[in-house]
């Protein structure tokens, strides 16, 4: 089991370091731009991707959302919206490095309004205290860690924008394997350890996801990445 684990953990930091050097690669080709549409981005970057990494296959719908789309989680799909001049922008990639997932999720502030840039900030500094209460709490479970996440986003003076907080990752096609239930989410309802192990006995590894909202200013912001690989 531990050759196991080191292979499968080393292969889920790969898969996220290239997710990570994916995004880095978008930011310096100024991809991220005024005057496009969120479709046209999700296209450059896919075949950025393509170009990177050979990359076709994702593990879930590719998302780009910018303005008052940023609001929406992941399951929703509103209509295809333009990027404007201070915009704000979200991205949620799930490449396929190999046969292992990685879920990368970033924002992006076009621009210099103070607000969006605090929105940014705060997810970033909401995902380490997330991480860090997750790692000081072994055995706690996905409804403990969904509840501390949403009193994070009332901290930093914003609304919790999604209906969990991350999911399990781990080697393609993992949703097919362990299913839709909300045990395989930090979610409200979820009250089985996250350190439990799989249906096959194995250990099970873990994305948390960020995503704080202002509605009244109609605009949100998203972080996600491993929680359980360092």
């Amino acid at each position: 089991m531990d050759s196991f684990l080191e292979k499968r953990h080393l292969s889920l930091r790969e898969a996220e370091r290239k997710a990570e050097e994916l995004f880095k690669t978008i930011e310096e080709k100024g991809i991220l731009r005024k005057g496009v549409t969120e479709k046209q981005i999700n296209r450059e970057i896919y075949d950025l991707a393509f170009q990177m990494y050979g990359i076709k296959k994702y593990w879930h719908k590719r998302i780009v959302r910018a303005g008052k789309n940023t609001l929406y989680p992941y399951r929703e799909n509103p209509p295809d919206l333009m990027v404007r001049e201070d915009d704000i922008i979200f991205l949620d990639f799930g490449p396929i490095f190999d046969d292992w997932e990685a879920d990368f999720g970033r924002t992006f502030v076009l621009g210099e309004d103070p607000i969006k840039i605090k929105l940014c900030n705060d997810i970033a500094l909401a995902w380490a205290e997330g991480k860090q209460y997750f790692e000081s709490h072994p055995n706690m479970t996905g409804s403990e860690l969904f509840s501390f996440v949403s009193a994070l986003a009332r901290k930093y003076g914003w609304e919790y924008g999604g209906p969990h907080a991350g999911h399990l990752i781990g080697e393609f096609p993992h949703e097919q394997i362990q299913g839709e239930e909300v045990e395989n989410y930090i979610h409200p309802d979820n009250h089985i350890p996250m350190n439990a192990s799989d249906q096959n006995g194995c250990p099970r590894d873990w994305i948390l996801e960020i995503h704080f909202v202002d509605r009244e200013l109609e605009i949100g912001g998203f972080m996600e990445q491993l929680l359980t690989v360092d």
